[in-house]
């Protein structure tokens, strides 16, 4: 991607150049806004002439996601086109989170939750997003602790020594 898009970074795996880490902020005013989203961005040996392959390695309660994080999305499907960039792909996935489309869903049962009550689907989009959220900070209050207590203890028994 040659000009930086904010909300979306994507960074080239060192082992292999077809293959991006993806990570898209849930974009503002959006039910995903404060969301942190990874994805795996993978370029087939046909690209530019096949679409990438592009899925969700983050849990997301989104009607045009499945369960295995792959995404119903035109331009990844039968409206791709090899003008098409990879910027363009995210910046599109970008505007599904702000935009679900539950007449179009890849997962059936959120999309009937979307369509019946809609603000319900946003509360478990939420719930998930602080679930996802608060593990990340468990996670690295316990990282913390460790490397502290490690330091402190290295730290006193440096002090002990004549």
């Amino acid at each position: 991607m040659a000009e930086p898009v904010p909300g979306i970074t994507a960074t080239p795996d060192e082992g292999n150049a077809r293959y991006f880490h993806v990570v898209i902020a849930g974009p503002q005013d959006s039910p995903f806004e404060g969301g942190t989203f990874k994805l795996e961005l993978f370029l087939p040996e046909e690209y530019p002439m096949a679409a990438p392959k592009v899925r969700f390695m983050t849990k997301i309660y989104h009607p045009n996601v499945d369960k295995l994080g792959r995404i119903c999305l035109d331009i990844l499907k039968d409206k791709w086109s090899p003008a098409l960039q990879i910027r363009t792909v995210l910046l599109s996935i970008q505007a599904l989170l702000s935009a679900p489309n539950p007449d179009d869903p890849l997962a059936n049962d959120v999309a009937e939750q979307w369509k019946k009550n809609e603000s319900h689907a946003i509360e478990t989009v939420d719930i998930q997003i602080v679930n996802s959220t608060s593990a990340f900070s468990c996670s690295f209050l316990l990282l913390f602790h460790i490397f502290f207590t490690r330091w402190r203890f290295v730290g006193s028994e440096l002090d002990r020594t004549p």
